[in-house]
């Protein structure tokens, strides 16, 4: 059973940048380096949406339009990790952040893609 737990800050005020991390266990290093993975956030009163998704086999990127130029996925796949790194933030970015996995090909960052979901992360960017 594939097990996800994300962390990181938070509280940022606006223009700061913050680093979200996403934690997999559960699974082999083989096998996870088969998944994509993705960040998704659901803003106050908004639906679940992706933010940004990276594909386990040909590491293909998706970014929202609305964070390109500001957010940065990454993954290590020896650690079992993903990282989400924050810049420019601004007060619509908070609401809270989930990291998501499934076994498929390629990076679409739609959510009835992924099974396995962390329990979220709150990011609230505020003055």
């Amino acid at each position: 059973q594939v097990q996800m737990q994300e962390s990181g800050p938070g509280l940022v005020e606006p223009s700061q940048m913050l680093s979200l991390t996403c934690t997999v266990s559960g699974i082999s290093e083989f096998t996870w380096s088969h998944y994509a993975v993705g960040w998704f956030r659901q803003a106050p009163g908004k639906e679940r949406e992706g933010v940004s998704c990276v594909s386990g086999s040909d590491g293909g990127i998706y970014y929202a339009d609305s964070v390109k130029g500001r957010f940065t996925i990454s993954r290590d796949n020896a650690k079992k990790m993903v990282y989400l790194q924050l810049n420019s933030l601004e007060s619509e970015d908070t609401g809270v952040y989930y990291c998501a996995a499934e076994m498929f090909t390629g990076y679409v960052c739609s959510l009835s893609k992924y099974d396995y979901w962390g329990q979220g992360t709150q990011v609230t960017v505020s003055s």
